[in-house]
């Protein structure tokens, strides 16, 4: 990693905690649930991502594989294709830093040369046995988010929270991740029943003496809409109403990083309750 990504590496994990941190979603996919197809065309994703940057996000999350149920898989040769302009361009002239959005140690690896600076791996660095090394030695960051192969209703959902993250943390250190570089995310909507997604939001806390931040990417999840009163208009994907709420309650249990398409919505619902939290004090993050 060049000097100037570690300072942009560096200024990102310093913010975190001193306010609420919103990164924005890119998806340079056909098949994303919630806008697949929209940013395909390089430019398309420069100007939506400029645009984040211009609504308060923090930081830029490019992702290049659809990773909802069912979406189909896709080899890391295409996934990067579908990424490494956009980074390339992005990195050299946004404001904010990028974060990728892959499993795939060799996406990640590249995407870091092009001058991104954190890895968000949906599962944990435990998909792909080459993502710690490559992680500690690109000198990224790195979201750590819980997943699951499959639904368990029997399960706590925070032991296994717990269980998975005691395990991701032993490979990070193992490769020599440093502490201060790792965030952690509960996964919500990834291997969980409705009622497991609503418990790991209302128990986040308890999560708190791992000592990281804790990001939390619950935005445009149709679940969510279920808690909306009958008779009134319910969530869909186009309005961020049950997002901005819960992402509001995650925040309240220990939240620092929301990962969300809405950014305008939601740096503003977050500057008001991190005012309203430290009595005044405070603004967008």
């Amino acid at each position: 990693m060049r000097a100037d990504q570690r300072a942009r590496r560096d200024d990102f994990l310093n913010r975190i905690g001193a306010h609420p941190v919103v990164m924005g979603i890119l998806n340079v996919t056909p098949d994303s649930f919630s806008d697949g197809g929209r940013f395909l065309a390089a430019e398309a994703a420069v100007a939506h991502a400029r645009s984040m940057a211009e609504q308060g996000c923090a930081i830029v999350d490019v992702g290049g594989e659809s990773t909802r149920p069912g979406a189909t898989p896709v080899a890391a040769t295409e996934e990067f294709e579908r990424i490494g302009a956009v980074v390339a361009h992005l990195a050299g002239e946004l404001a904010v830093p990028l974060s990728v959005d892959t499993y795939k140690a060799r996406v990640a690896a590249r995407a870091v040369e092009l001058g991104a600076i954190m890895v968000n791996d949906v599962w944990g660095l435990q998909k792909d046995p080459a993502m710690p090394d490559t992680v500690a030695a690109a000198g990224a960051a790195v979201v750590i988010m819980h997943n699951r192969g499959e639904k368990d209703a029997g399960l706590d959902v925070i032991a296994d929270l717990r269980r998975f993250f005691d395990r991701s943390l032993s490979l990070a250190m193992r490769a020599g991740i440093p502490d201060r570089h790792i965030v952690l995310d509960p996964g919500i909507g990834f291997g969980k029943t409705a009622q497991q997604n609503i418990e790991a939001i209302a128990r986040l806390g308890e999560l708190k003496d791992y000592g990281r931040p804790i990001m939390v990417g619950v935005s445009r999840k149709a679940f969510f809409g279920a808690l909306i009163p009958d008779g009134l208009q319910r969530g869909t994907e186009a309005a961020p109403a049950g997002t901005i709420a819960v992402c509001l309650a995650a925040a309240a249990a220990g939240a620092s990083i929301f990962r969300v398409h809405d950014v305008a919505e939601h740096v503003a619902a977050l500057a008001v309750f991190d005012a309203l939290r430290n009595r005044g004090v405070g603004g967008p993050a």
